[in-house]
């Protein structure tokens, strides 16, 4: 933990100087890539996150219309344990995504390079620029990723016959809770980052550890960033370092293709000085 970055002092970058000052800081706001990484931020990725949020909300909310008649005493229990496995669902999913975004690919690449890789390149380096991002930036694209899951479930409560929806109600809850759960994934992440005016209720969950807590995020902060990749809740950290998940995965993959696991990420560190 000694390594990690000092994410308490808020965005100063003072706390611990950088080993060599002529070269730049070795994180924070001021750092080059860092600047350049947030400048790539455009207004049609911001028209694209409204739009996704916006639709998002409204799929959301009709389909809490359509499942609340189904929510009765004794769907309780199917409730609860729908919800259960969907934060270890989202556990997992946001860990993968998270590995693969910070692990391969480029800025460079087409569309997904500026658009979606841009922002974990950027969180490296400026850990908590995520606390300055809006409700928009922040989950915009997480809530893109659930549009067509729920689409399909209201689709499934418009069409399909009361008896058919009775038995896959369990079913529906689970992916409708998933999507919720992914939806908020990067909401809950920032909040690691959050160390001043963190609301009561999400400091509780934290400490209870029913959402990723500030400490326990602070492994995946020590470079070369290679550890502690689910950001949902954290509850599969610890299991898939044991059996070195990623590890194991990585290697498989640099073996088939010979790339090389976070080179870009470790390029967009290097770059301390700002671009002329």
């Amino acid at each position: 933990m000694e390594h990690s970055m000092t994410e308490e002092d808020p965005n100063g970058n003072t706390t611990l100087a950088p080993v060599n000052a002529s070269v730049g800081p070795r994180w924070g706001p001021t750092h080059g890539g860092a600047r350049e990484l947030a400048s790539l931020y455009t207004k049609w990725k911001r028209v694209q996150e409204l739009i996704c949020v916006s639709v998002s909300a409204v799929l959301m909310g009709m389909n809490v219309v359509y499942m609340a008649p189904y929510v009765r005493w004794e769907t309780v229990p199917t409730v609860g344990a729908a919800t259960l496995a969907s934060m270890f669902t989202a556990d997992f999913f946001s860990g993968l995504v998270h590995w693969g975004a910070d692990t391969w690919g480029s800025v460079d690449l087409p569309i997904i390079g500026k658009h979606y890789l841009r922002p974990f390149r950027e969180h490296h380096i400026d850990p908590t620029s995520i606390t300055r991002h809006d409700f928009i930036e922040t989950n915009g694209d997480n809530f893109m990723l659930t549009i067509p899951f729920l689409g399909y479930l209201l689709h499934g409560f418009v069409t399909l016959p009361r008896s058919h929806l009775i038995s896959t109600f369990a079913f529906r809850c689970y992916l409708f809770a998933l999507t919720f759960m992914i939806a908020v994934t990067n909401q809950i992440h920032k909040w690691s980052h959050t160390y001043f005016g963190l609301p009561r209720p999400v400091v509780m969950l934290q400490s209870c550890h029913l959402i990723l807590p500030r400490i326990h995020h602070r492994y995946h902060h020590v470079s070369p960033h290679e550890t502690y990749y689910c950001i949902t809740t954290g509850w599969l950290n610890w299991p898939l370092e044991r059996i070195k998940f990623w590890t194991w995965l990585e290697s498989a993959i640099t073996y088939l293709t010979g790339a090389k696991p976070r080179d870009d990420d470790m390029k967009w560190a290097q770059k301390r000085q700002p671009t002329s």
